[in-house]
């Protein structure tokens, strides 16, 4: 009997502690849990709008130490002593890994997001702003393709990758582009916002991709498809006939869009004809008199200023894009206003990603709020 009861005891015991480690181990398990289900229902394609600006800084300043490294270039001295500055390599290098690094992150949430919550994703999809956006995570791969530091245009990975990225790019202007013109003549005037010229980014940036690597004839196809569309989008914005007064006003920074398809397009363009010729310099100076005409107006975004969000970061990619074309401008034309604007946008994009860097380091609690506007939108939809 006494055997049996020390027994009983020491079952007694052991349960007792097997018990303890799971009601330890549950809590965890279950607040992992929730904490990534609370995640991947905030987030949306919106998210890579970092991603984009990242890309296309590191864009930037590979362009610029190859311009200046370059025999076939005759840079500038202002540009020489810009670039001084930086350990170019090393800069190259590290800002790419960051850009690489990011839009992993922001591409396994994505992923996840289509596994465990495909309706949202969907949701997405119909949506006339969320859809927009699901153009950036393909433009953000080919932005890091072109800088890409170990893979040349003329290798097979960067043909290869090209497909890969630029394929579905095509695939969401069949989408797209096809409403436009069999939804009925009030569809595109009930759905067009700023946000819709992504779509048009996303073959330019395809299409300057595809030249460097020489294939002009995609690089053709892609401009003409780009641009077209983006012909009739601009008249469609420009008259006010679209639902832009709609738009959140958290959202009101995807203005600065305005200016960067112009940008892109000209970028685009060079890459084709091999010179930056009057096509390349009218488009330059169409995003010039954008951006002059939406910084002149602080008061369109004084209220989306207010509290930090994500949607901020869709200033940076713009004016990376516009200080892309203001180098190349200078190294075409060699005067003394082209070098003084083109150090005044170089200036003005670091200054603009160091900052949202920052701000996005101080508010990461704030990065998934509860009252996104594109997230609001889904559920009541």
């Amino acid at each position: 009997m006494a055997t049996q009861a020390s027994r009983s005891e020491i079952e007694v015991v052991v349960d007792t502690t097997t018990s303890n480690d799971n009601n330890n181990e549950e809590p965890t398990s279950l607040s992992l849990t929730s904490s990534l289900n609370s995640i991947l229902t905030k987030f949306h394609a919106g998210y890579f709008r970092i991603s984009l600006s990242l890309g296309g800084q590191a864009l930037l300043w590979k362009t610029l130490i190859e311009s200046s490294s370059s025999p076939t270039h005759d840079t500038s001295a202002a540009l020489r002593r810009v670039l001084c500055t930086l350990p170019s390599a090393a800069a190259i290098l590290a800002l790419w890994s960051l850009a690489l690094f990011a839009l992993v992150l922001l591409s396994l949430l994505y992923l996840l997001r289509c596994l465990f919550y495909f309706k949202m994703v969907k949701a997405e999809f119909l949506h006339p702003v969320g859809v927009n956006y699901l153009f950036a995570p393909w433009i953000s791969w080919l932005l890091l393709l072109q800088s890409a530091p170990f893979v040349a245009p003329t290798t097979a990975t960067y043909l290869v990758l090209w497909w890969v990225f630029a394929v579905p790019v095509v695939v969401l202007d069949v989408k797209i582009y096809g409403q436009w013109f069999t939804k009925g003549k009030r569809f595109l005037s009930t759905v067009a916002n700023p946000t819709s010229q992504m779509s048009v980014i996303g073959n330019l940036v395809g299409a300057q991709a595809a030249a460097n690597m020489g294939w002009k004839e995609s690089a053709v196809c892609l401009f003409s498809l780009g641009m077209v569309h983006y012909l009739v989008l601009f008249v469609t914005l420009y008259q006010r006939l679209s639902g832009g007064d709609r738009l959140p006003v958290l959202l009101r920074p995807v203005f600065f869009l305005f200016f960067a398809a112009p940008s892109v397009a000209s970028l685009a363009w060079e890459s084709i004809v091999g010179t930056f010729d009057t096509a390349s310099k009218m488009l330059f100076f169409l995003s010039l008199f954008l951006f002059t005409s939406l910084i002149c107006r602080p008061t369109l975004f004084r209220r989306s200023m207010r509290r930090f969000n994500v949607a901020w970061w869709a200033y940076s990619f713009p004016i990376t894009a516009l200080a892309l074309v203001s180098a190349d401008y200078a190294q075409e034309v060699k005067g003394t206003f082209s070098h003084i604007l083109m150090l005044f946008l170089l200036a003005l994009s670091v200054l603009v990603s160091l900052a949202l860097t920052l701000f996005t380091l101080l508010n990461s609690k704030m990065l998934l709020p509860d009252n996104d506007p594109i997230i609001a939108s889904l559920l009541i939809s």
